[in-house]
């Protein structure tokens, strides 16, 4: 069936003219809506106001234009059902055959940090999803289209089949407009259950990025799903692989910590090395001496540009992984010397690349959170002596990076630089010593470095073990009930120790 009749009604007006002028050439009666209409106009581009179609006035400030009969009967009935063909004939339904319709920007309404429950109400589209499901619905006769890079395909296919589309494009568009449509009212009901603090259940849709050879181990089937690849940009070496994909998501998070230049080294999701300098070469230099071992086959990532010198001194050793904004020439040409290296600039400002919600499968069921953004360090010095300006910067150094390390967790830190990294332990005390232990393996001194732990020191010997070791200021959360003992013991070492009142607990 030949189009003749196409009904236009965007948000996103992205290419929306030309489209419009090329079916305006193939003779195809445009129907079109406010903003949309008026844009054709000045194109000069022949339309129909939505009004004049259904012989019924735009009302309600505009809630109301395409909630008719007129608009839905011409979707819905079923071409060449005679009883259907008949009802449109009495009912005076003329036959829509494509739809162009994208969504009030409702998402990017919400994304704004001052919005207001009623802004984003007055951006939640009726008319437009009711479109495109009665097109959807019917896509043996309509064609549906949600995105404006589907515009070209839709014209090419009309034109190799004399202005029709096919049923296999037909049947594409329609299920790719079914997941916008449930994409976007899950974004109102997660934002409104939020917002409201309601009881509802949670749902997920994402688009399929890629599958993958296989996940966390060879045995598993995996895929990726969401927007990773508007993130990450590949630009050398093999597929990414399941464990690939979690590394550099944890050393992306690791990274936006830090506004200074820095390099960072990961192993299993978990730091290696953090350091800090001008010279990204001495940042690295800085990270790599924490743990010389641990790095092979591990994550770089950078938050500034890799040059020339920097990506020498990586090159020494074997890596799976280097993140950064950007590569200069030779430093590119340089590590794709590497096949088995994989190169990924990273798109988006770091901030803006974190997820804002963290998803734990669990038996029987999911685990759904707020994603662990909290930047700000509280600063709430608890010990008779304050620390000097040095102490606090490594404070702060190690308190960044702790964020970041699984727990039970223990960093030792200068105030440019980790210095030792316990990991992972179900004893504190434990995490300290493995970081004690690395540090010597590396011939690191601890004496005058602060101890950072993502949660508080149950009893005084944490506290006096890192003393021991050489650390001269301490930053934790505080609360416990001995908390009061834990100070007693800083004090008597005549350390200084901040209570930051936040936990980093990462399982």
């Amino acid at each position: 069936m030949k189009i003749i009749r196409a009904l236009i009604s965007v948000s996103d007006k992205t290419g929306v003219a030309q489209f419009a002028r090329a079916l305006e050439r193939q003779g195809i009666d445009i129907i079109s809506t406010g903003g949309t209409a008026e844009l054709l106009r000045k194109e000069n581009v022949p339309v129909r106001e939505i009004s004049s179609f259904t012989a019924f006035p735009e009302v309600l400030e505009g809630r109301v234009k395409t909630l008719h009969p007129r608009v839905h009967g011409g979707l819905l009935y079923k071409r060449g059902n005679p009883k259907h063909e008949a009802e449109a004939r009495e009912c005076g339904f003329e036959p829509i055959d494509l739809v162009v319709v994208n969504l009030y920007p409702f998402e990017a309404t919400i994304a704004k940090p001052d919005v207001t429950l009623a802004e984003a109400i007055e951006n939640i589209d009726i008319g437009g999803p009711s479109m495109i499901r009665s097109a959807a619905k019917n896509y043996e006769s309509v064609t549906v289209v949600v995105d404006p890079a589907d515009y070209e395909t839709v014209l090419e296919t009309m034109r190799d089949n004399d202005g029709e589309t096919t049923l296999k494009l037909r049947e594409r568009l329609a299920i790719k407009a079914f997941i916008k449509t449930s994409a976007y009212d899950r974004a109102i009901g997660t934002f409104l259950n939020k917002e409201q603090t309601t009881d509802a259940s949670f749902s997920l849709t994402a688009p399929l990025v890629t599958r993958l050879r296989y996940g966390e181990n060879p045995h598993q089937t995996a895929a990726l799903y969401g927007d990773f690849d508007k993130h990450f940009e590949k630009l050398h070496g093999k597929d990414l692989s399941f464990n690939n994909i979690l590394d550099i998501s944890a050393a992306t998070n690791l990274i936006a910590e830090f506004s200074k230049p820095a390099v960072a080294i990961l192993k299993h999701t978990n730091p290696c090395g953090v350091g800090s300098d001008a010279d990204l070469r001495e940042a690295w230099e800085k990270a790599f001496a924490t743990d010389k071992q641990a790095p092979f086959g591990g994550i770089i990532v950078c938050n500034r540009s890799v040059d020339e010198p920097l990506a020498r001194a990586i090159s020494e050793i074997f890596s799976e992984v280097i993140i950064a904004p950007d590569f200069g020439a030779e430093a590119r040409a340089l590590l794709q010397k590497k096949k088995n290296l994989r190169l990924i600039r990273l798109l988006t400002q770091v901030d803006q690349a974190r997820s804002k919600t963290d998803i734990r499968s669990v038996f029987g069921g999911i685990l759904v959170q707020d994603a662990d953004g909290a930047n700000q360090i509280p600063q709430n010095v608890v010990t008779k002596r304050q620390p000097t300006k040095t102490e606090l910067e490594a404070m702060l150094f190690g308190w960044r990076v702790v964020k970041h390390v699984k727990s039970n967790a223990i960093v030792y830190a200068g105030s440019d630089r980790t210095l030792g990294i316990g990991a992972g332990q179900m004893s504190r005390v434990d995490a300290s010593r493995i970081a004690v232990w690395k540090a010597e393996e590396a011939g690191l001194s601890l004496k005058g470095s602060a101890v950072a732990s993502d949660a508080f020191f149950p009893f005084p010997d944490g506290l006096i073990a890192a003393a021991d070791a050489g650390a001269t200021c301490a930053i934790q959360p505080g609360g416990s009930v001995r908390d009061a003992e834990v100070i007693a013991a800083a004090d008597e070492r005549d350390m200084s120790m901040i209570f930051t009142g936040i936990r980093h607990f990462r399982h």
